[in-house]
């Protein structure tokens, strides 16, 4: 049996028909790639170069690049605007920060791929500043422009911002502003300051809070004044609890619906909206984190900093920048006014006002006499013969009076460094730490009712005995604001007693006869002020080991003692003779902060000297001390150990020449991107050593 072929069948895509349709279709497509090359091709006849800093994390290509813009992009192709750029060969994300009729590139200008969305979100302001900052930091740009700009949320960005207010006057908020400039008169030169606002003027000044002063209605005050001069107003503070009252301030001063608040908590809609009636100019005045010093506000007339001295104004990613130098920065770049304010001074403050770029605003001596009574228990003869066992107790019976007394007129604030029950256990006999059988790790109470447990491991520590003296009883040397509350609850039973810390925070509490025991920063405003405030454990906050330990326990405490209503007593534990306890007696932190940066200066330590830290793996730290190429007048100190596998390298220099540091540190950062070299951690000026 043999096979034969069968008759051929046509194939589909071989009949005169379809070949003809096929190619037709073909050329058609080829027709229109052809069109879209020739319409991408034709650049831009204004302005066809676009000048684009792409969003890549990489030292070395920190700057903008070239790119033609294309004709059907040229009205949407503005400077601010996101973009999508190709490089090294994928599409990135970038800002087109400026658009220019030449380049100096000899060839062929890559064309724009798209713009992402018209709306301009980095104004030529805040593009400068990131540079100013990352040069200022040692960083990358593109690491900065993270912390100015928002991510895109579509679908708010399709939503117009709410109408503008009137470009000047101070809203509807008159009582309130009558009452700002009343508390500024209470200040020397505080009028002359608000006058200064008001006439369009730029003054610069260091604010000292008397204790009991309402801040958020003197901050919005100052607001106020530069509203009605026409500009813009930028206020920065440590927390939401501080944005919470400055918006409430801002509200009744300004009128409702005249300025927003940026915050990380806000939300992406939300944030991005708030952020887009600022940079549209809908909004001028702006309260807000860390994160609102870069905000875009048109016509910006005033920057404030509140307490810059607190650690939640330094960002913890990289190029870690403070609050305060970014909006230092901004205010000299624009040429804006500024107010550092606080209850207490930070050195960085302080060191503001002797070269003459800011003044003092402070109250007179005899109104801080008559705003509050700082004292401290057993600092006389009279107090040791009162109560002899009062030098060594934890709550001497001076706060137990001064606790009785304050009650009967309203709220008392109880500031304990520590949360919890008791963090630390010892032996009772010898007094040596109490440590886990297992894995030696510190033993710690949780609650009355629980038994010992490690903190590490979580095992009970049921039947402990001392391995020093063998004994089973257990002390807590150092007890937290559950055990401060129950100990007080017991001391004073009818009395309520609140706690505030950790997770559980209060913002606000009543007028009423009440103990408020709360940890540092944790502290909740009376309505009407404490009428005292105690400060125990004093030794815990002074004993850190940090060259900023006595200025941060200062600031702490004076923070409490500030919500003490006018004509209130405060009264601290601890060492009489210690320097930052008799500032606080006297209520002199400019005094204070002065012989710190004295003390400094004398030790080579910031403010007063530009000081770098490189943080890495050993080996990575010697290449960067082997590339760094310092200028004559930078110390180098080190390499020292910086933890398991790290070692550190310290750089300092004088204050003058801080600039060239940080240029020799960038380029240092360049030459080790572009070489891929192990990465090391730059920070500069950091705010632990």
């Amino acid at each position: 049996m043999t096979d034969r072929p069968g008759p051929e069948v046509p194939q589909p895509e071989l009949l005169p028909g379809m070949v003809r349709a096929t190619v037709k279709e073909a050329q058609a497509k080829a027709r229109a790639t052809r069109a879209r090359n020739a319409a991408e091709a034709a650049v831009a006849e204004v302005g066809p170069v676009a000048r684009v800093l792409v969003d890549v994390p990489l030292a070395h290509l920190d700057r903008t690049f070239d790119y033609a813009v294309p004709a059907t992009m040229a009205e949407a192709a503005v400077p601010g605007v996101r973009v999508k750029v190709r490089f090294a060969g994928q599409d990135v994300d970038g800002y087109l920060v400026e658009r220019a009729e030449e380049t100096d590139h000899t060839g062929r200008l890559t064309p724009l791929r798209r713009v992402v969305s018209p709306e301009p979100v980095l104004s030529p302001q805040v593009a400068a500043l990131t540079a100013d900052v990352a040069e200022r930091y040692a960083g990358v740009r593109s690491d900065v422009l993270r912390l100015a700009v928002p991510p895109r949320h579509a679908t708010t960005e399709k939503q117009p911002s709410p109408a503008a207010p009137a470009a000047h006057g101070a809203g509807t908020g008159a009582g309130a502003d009558t009452g700002a400039a009343a508390g500024w008169a209470g200040y020397d030169h505080g009028p002359a300051f608000l006058s200064h606002l008001a006439d369009g003027g730029s003054p610069r000044a260091v604010w000292t809070v008397a204790p009991g002063d309402d801040w958020p209605t003197l901050v919005a005050g100052a607001a106020a004044a530069t509203v009605r001069s026409g500009r813009g107003v930028l206020v920065c503070v440590p927390d939401g609890k501080d944005v919470a009252r400055v918006d409430a301030a801002l509200a009744a001063a300004l009128g409702p619906d005249r300025h927003v608040t940026l915050t990380a908590d806000s939300g992406p809609a939300r944030r991005y909206r708030d952020f887009l009636a600022v940079s549209r100019g809908a909004r001028r005045v702006v309260v807000g984190t860390r994160a609102a010093a870069f905000a875009p506000v048109a016509d910006l007339g005033l920057v404030v900093v509140w307490d810059d001295g607190d650690d939640l104004h330094a960002e913890p990613r990289a190029p870690y920048p403070h609050t305060r130098e970014v909006l230092l920065l901004r205010a000299e770049r624009e040429g804006v006014a500024a107010l550092v304010g606080g209850f207490s001074r930070s050195v960085e403050a302080a060191y503001l006002t002797p070269g003459g770029w800011a003044h003092e605003l402070v109250a007179p001596r005899e109104r801080l006499r008559s705003a509050v009574t700082v004292a401290i228990a057993g600092a006389t003869d009279f107090d040791l013969e009162r109560d002899p066992h009062g030098a060594g107790a934890r709550v001497p019976r001076q706060v137990h009076d001064l606790v009785r007394s304050a009650l009967t007129s309203g709220p008392v604030l109880v500031q304990t460094p520590r949360a919890g029950y008791a963090l630390a256990l010892a032996c009772e006999r010898c007094r040596t730490p109490a440590r886990c059988a297992t894995c030696a790790g510190p033993l710690a109470l949780t609650s009355p009712t629980t038994p010992p447990a490690c903190r590490w491991c979580a095992t009970p520590a049921v039947g402990w005995a001392c391995r020093e003296c063998g004994a089973h009883g257990l002390r807590a040397p150092v007890l937290g604001d559950a055990r401060t509350g129950e100990e007080l609850g017991r001391a004073f039973p009818s009395t309520l007693v609140r706690t505030s810390s950790g997770d559980h925070v209060l913002a606000e509490v009543p007028d009423t006869p009440s103990i408020v025991v709360a940890t540092p920063g944790a502290e909740p405003v009376a309505a009407g002020g404490y009428a005292a405030v105690v400060l125990l454990d004093t030794w815990l906050l002074l004993g850190r080991d940090d060259l900023r330990a006595a200025e941060e326990a200062l600031r702490r405490w004076s923070n409490a003692v500030g919500l003490v209503r006018p004509g209130g007593r405060a009264m601290a534990v601890g060492d009489p003779a210690h320097p930052a306890l008799q500032a606080l007696v006297r209520w002199d932190h400019a005094g204070f902060a002065r012989r710190e940066a004295h003390d400094r200066h004398e030790a080579r330590l910031p403010p007063t000297t530009r000081l770098a830290t490189v943080t890495g793996e050993p080996g990575a730290v010697d290449d960067a001390l082997t590339l760094l190429a310092p200028p004559p007048h930078v110390e180098v100190l080190g390499p020292v150990p910086a933890g398991p596998d790290e070692e550190r390298l310290v750089l300092r220099t004088p204050r003058a020449h801080g600039a060239d540091l940080s240029r020799a540190l960038g380029d240092l950062q360049r030459i080790r991107s572009a070489r891929k070299l192990d990465a090391v951690r730059v920070r500069v000026d950091p705010q632990q050593l």
